[in-house]
């Protein structure tokens, strides 16, 4: 509790003292635990706002980790702007091209195409830790589509709201929607041959009689852009 009434003091400080990139008003200094961003167009400032950082943290008995801490530059045009690491007096800052935050994987040119990528791989893991639950022999199908829609579904729309989605992506996510929820259904026994098969993609649609993953990306985006008005056009949301 003092760590944070401490870090926040400082934040405030921080951003009424300095210069720093402005969104709808509001100076570009976003933290979330001990997670610390600075945002701003300019190199220079950022060094600044670094090097007040780093003096007023240890003021209030904090430490920034220098191996930990890197920065990243957008540009258009991905040869522009090759500096390296930002310098500080005692401290020197990587220049890295990607980083993770929060469990989003953030990118100099903003493609989100590694995100959603990281976010299969971490559902993929996630319904193989719950795969022997779903077995067909043990829970209802109706219990097996609420698990994934509770513990499965939530893995991968992590921060979809911001995502804008390509014909490919929206069928990388179909596809293993379809196979999960191929997984709950099991197979059927073909009425020709009489031998087992997997469903095809219109029969699973049937099954779940629910809306795909692709419409509820646009709904939850629907929903947060509606945010915005709401709040007198301010994002007061965190970084992703």
């Amino acid at each position: 509790m003092h760590f944070n009434f401490m870090l926040e003091y400082y934040i405030r400080r921080v951003q009424v003292n300095h210069d720093g990139l402005k969104l709808n008003g509001t100076h570009q200094l976003l933290v979330y635990a001990d997670d610390v961003n600075i945002l701003d167009e300019s190199i220079d400032i950022v060094r600044e706002n670094t090097e007040v950082w780093l003096v007023g943290s240890k003021e209030i008995g904090l430490e920034v980790n220098a191996d930990k801490t890197k920065y990243m530059v957008t540009f258009p045009d991905k040869n522009e702007g090759r500096i390296q690491s930002i310098n500080t007096d005692n401290s020197s800052f990587e220049r890295v091209e990607e980083f993770k935050h929060l469990g989003t994987t953030l990118k100099n040119q903003n493609f989100i195409q590694e995100d959603i990528k990281s976010r299969l791989k971490l559902e993929n893991a996630c319904y193989h830790s719950v795969q022997n639950i779903l077995s067909p022999s043990l829970l209802s199908k109706n219990i097996k589509i609420k698990i994934h829609r509770s513990i499965i579904l939530p893995v991968v729309l992590y921060g979809c709201e911001t995502w804008s989605l390509i014909l490919r992506e929206k069928r990388r996510l179909r596809v293993f929607e379809n196979r999960v929820l191929r997984g709950i259904f099991g197979r059927k026994r073909d009425e020709v041959t009489g031998e087992w098969r997997k469903l095809h993609n219109e029969e699973v649609n049937v099954l779940y009689s629910s809306p795909n993953i692709i419409p509820v990306i646009k709904s939850r985006r629907m929903k947060w852009a509606g945010q915005v008005p709401r709040n007198g056009g301010e994002v007061h949301a965190g970084f992703w």
